[in-house]
């Protein structure tokens, strides 16, 4: 099993639909996938949920969500005992659902950080609270974190939970500037919370956790950029392709050097994904994966086209992604 976080602390970079896409090709391809929202504005929950399950987890308050997860811990008695997962068929996978309420366990992980880092147990404990969720599911090929565009706390007790990410990126200038930011803090958190897990006394503690995760960046994906065809083959437009031809050299210095230290020599451009216009909309609408619409779901004339194109480019993505895994194991 794998813990993957996609994660970007720019928002509005696409990151939830290419999340939930992935997971369900993955799905599709026979992985055994749990995803994981772990965003407090619950996008993917919102996206993956029909209405009759969302009605009765939400409005009848009936259903398990990720502040069931955290809860327990927040209350200072423990980690929850049984983490319910719903299987999603339009999907293919398993679901933890999002929670608004997620934030209110933003500040005990911050107080509780520096408790970790000296070796203190209570504050390991807690900083472990999604490492422990993880090791529910060793019978998954992937568990998938969808996160919120943050550098917060939260996101960090998760990065810590993974072993690896994905970078989603938009094809703008503040995608680029955003990367600067988290390659050195990533390092950061990884090396300082390994120091102060080793310094804890709890025999036991470390005993379950050990080894735990050493977090690296397996792959970034761009979006959302207008493309047209020269000579039978897609490109963005010039306004945009200045912009992604700048990204490579960035990555490389800000994720593969600082967080990866270059031990792979493996390609990080996972693909790339135009604007699909109304295919998207439709998706989240009929809640399935774009790559599987049909005229059910509103598609006509040209849709269609773009339904086998997007299915084209997770293919390429699930792919290129998994090639990068078994080269990193």
């Amino acid at each position: 099993m794998k813990a993957v976080a996609m994660f970007n602390n720019k928002g509005g970079v696409g990151k939830t639909t290419l999340t939930c896409n992935l997971a369900a090709f993955l799905a599709r391809q026979g992985k055994k996938v749990v995803l994981i929202d772990a965003d407090p504005q619950c996008n993917s929950t919102i996206y993956c949920f029909e209405d009759k399950l969302f009605t009765e987890v939400y409005y009848e308050k009936k259903g398990f969500t990720i502040y069931n997860v955290v809860k327990p811990v927040n209350q200072g008695i423990g980690y929850v005992k049984e983490a319910k997962i719903y299987f999603l068929e339009n999907f293919g996978f398993h679901f933890i659902a999002g929670d608004p309420q997620l934030a209110l366990f933003e500040d005990t992980l911050a107080l509780d950080w520096s408790s970790a880092l000296s070796g203190g147990e209570r504050g390991i404990r807690t900083i472990l609270t999604f490492s422990n969720l993880v090791r529910r599911f060793v019978e998954y090929d992937y568990v998938i974190f969808d996160m919120g565009p943050s550098l917060g706390a939260i996101n960090r007790s998760i990065l810590l939970a993974c072993d690896c990410f994905i970078t989603p990126m938009s094809s703008d200038i503040f995608s680029l500037l955003a990367i600067d930011n988290i390659g050195k803090t990533i390092k950061g958190w990884r090396d300082s919370f390994k120091e102060g897990f080793t310094r804890c006394n709890d025999e036991e503690l470390k005993q379950y956790f050990e080894p735990i995760p050493f977090i690296e960046f397996v792959g970034y994906v761009t979006q959302q950029y207008t493309s047209k065809t020269i000579d039978g083959v897609r490109r963005p437009v010039q306004a945009f392709e200045r912009i992604l031809s700048n990204v490579p050299k960035t990555i490389e210095k800000e994720l593969i050097n600082i967080v990866n230290a270059s031990r792979y020599n493996i390609d990080y451009e996972l693909g790339s994904i135009p604007n699909f216009n109304s295919i998207i909309p439709l998706s989240q609408t009929a809640h399935k994966p774009a790559f599987e619409l049909t005229s059910t779901d509103g598609i006509v004339g040209a849709h269609f086209a773009k339904v086998k194109d997007f299915k084209r480019v997770m293919k390429n993505i699930a792919e290129h992604f998994e090639t990068n895994m078994e080269k990193m194991a």
